[in-house]
């Protein structure tokens, strides 16, 4: 599995037979979409942008899909703005393929459940926003979600870019490492992992914009 990163939160995940694209809001952010036809789209939040006609399906809600090789389990959980506790508007995104899970927590509320939790499980990759300001989860809150779920390998996202106008100012991301308190392993253009290169301890890698 093949996974690039396009700013704010936009994922491509590439595996032989499928492209994933998660959170393709890009042309809102003053971007070009990634989103090609046949791609399975998954979004963490119902309000999206519109998706051309011709991808393979549109997924915005908690469920169960298998796509090829590629396993996909969608969570409910509350958004981080919903001041109603039993209130689940956002969905996160378990992403298995062969050995290797992956989550895209969104713009989730960081106090998780224990019914999350018990969904979520052991955790390879993860993929969680810093930027904060109201708009996403904060550092503080990223950090809470790092330590519930205990991945070997986190990935922030969502974090300032000059390439995208954001509704809301998004913290810097060297300034969310510091409240974070990891230091990056790399940066790197794509990620492409090996079980056996995972550490136990958590540890950062900074995914740069494709």
């Amino acid at each position: 599995m093949d996974v690039q990163f396009f700013g704010a939160n936009c994922l491509v995940f590439t595996s032989k037979d499928q492209r994933v694209v998660v959170d393709d809001n890009l042309s809102a952010l003053g971007a070009k979409s990634v989103t090609k036809a046949g791609d399975l789209t998954l979004f963490t939040s119902k309000q999206h942008q519109d998706t051309p006609n011709d991808v393979r399906m549109v997924v915005d809600m908690p469920g169960e899909y298998e796509v090829g090789n590629l396993s996909i389990v969608g969570i409910p959980a509350r958004a981080h703005m919903d001041e109603d506790e039993k209130s689940l508007n956002a969905t996160m995104y378990k992403l298995t393929a062969g050995e290797l899970q992956y989550l895209v927590t969104g713009h989730v509320f960081p106090a998780l459940t224990d019914d999350e939790l018990e969904a979520i499980g052991i955790i390879d990759v993860m993929f969680v926003p810093v930027g904060g300001n109201g708009f996403t989860v904060d550092p503080i809150g990223a950090l809470k979600l790092i330590k519930a779920v205990e991945p070997k390998l986190v990935v922030p996202t969502h974090y300032n870019d000059k390439g995208l106008k954001f509704e809301v100012p998004q913290q810097e991301l060297s300034d969310a490492l510091k409240e974070i308190a990891m230091e990056p392993k790399e940066r790197v253009q794509r990620l492409k992992l090996k079980p056996m290169e995972l550490s136990d301890v958590t540890q950062l890698v900074i995914l740069e914009r494709s």
